[in-house]
């Protein structure tokens, strides 16, 4: 479910490539037995490999990473948060399209 152009976010990672990362991140929260996490996961992917000089977009698994979920507030998934210069900008929950997606991403561009 990962791409070239997806990154891995893990809860031992996720300081040095999401917070201070120097470009704004979308950081895909799913899970392997989640039907919509699959379902929204070649969106993800056609978006990283489109946005990848201008976005950095992650995909973090809940059940092997509970603490950064926990963290943030997630849930229910998918769900999807934007940062920018290490903050929070946005959240998106549940499953959506293209478009909805990409329109959640170019707030942060």
């Amino acid at each position: 479910m990962t791409s070239q152009f997806l990154g891995v976010a893990t809860d031992d990672n996720f300081e040095g490539e999401v917070l201070k990362s120097d470009k704004p991140v979308l950081i895909d929260f799913w899970a392997p037995w989640c039907g919509p996490c699959k379902a929204i996961g070649p969106i993800v992917e056609k978006l990283a490999e489109q946005l990848k000089n201008s976005v950095k977009i992650m995909k973090l698994n809940v059940d092997e990473n509970q603490k950064t979920a926990i963290n943030y507030g997630v849930r229910s998934i998918p769900t999807l948060i934007l940062f920018k210069d290490g903050k929070v900008l946005d959240t998106l929950i549940g499953l959506a399209t293209k478009e909805r997606l990409e329109s959640f991403v170019k707030k942060s561009l």
